[in-house]
């Protein structure tokens, strides 16, 4: 069984490491709003050489793992293993978070920025894709779960008058 992510600590990680990231997928959802709920953290990282030793040592004692992987294979996250890949679905012991290099819809982390902006959060700013870069990023990836996400974004897209 996974942990039941611990959204704060492992948001705090990443902010306490210095990792250049920009939240999307529920989270984002709900920081704009939304009510429906998510069980992992989706952020699009910078794939610099500093910023991906960031992340790596960021993580490394929350023994990131390749989510849905047989217990046993071997994995190593490593910038070696970062660098060679772009997309990660990883359980930690804090819980789960998809790492994306490069999102349907967003592109890479430069791409994405235009589309994001600084919020509040536990006590710092933290980028976070816009309300209508987070729709756009729905729209891209067209699974149904995205697909009935929308409305309820477009919803809160209308009544503050974006």
């Amino acid at each position: 069984m996974r942990p039941r992510t611990d959204f704060s600590k492992l948001l705090r990680v990443l902010l306490d490491g210095a990792v250049e990231f920009i939240l999307v997928g529920g989270v984002a959802g709900i920081l704009h709003g939304a009510a429906r709920a998510t069980y992992d953290v989706d952020v699009v990282y910078r794939r610099s050489p500093e910023n991906m030793s960031r992340l790596v040592a960021a993580l490394a004692s929350y023994h990131p793992y390749l989510r849905g992987a047989p217990a046993g294979l071997p994995f190593s996250f490593d910038v070696q293993t970062l660098r060679q890949g772009l997309n990660f679905t990883l359980t930690t012991s804090l819980g789960d978070i998809d790492l994306l290099g490069d999102v349907a819809g967003g592109g890479r982390y430069g791409d994405l920025l235009a589309h994001s902006q600084s919020i509040p959060l536990l006590g710092t700013t933290c980028q976070c894709v816009t309300l209508d870069g987070l729709i756009r990023l729905k729209r891209a990836a067209g699974r149904p779960k995205d697909l009935e996400a929308i409305a309820e974004l477009e919803t809160l897209r209308s009544e503050s008058g974006q």
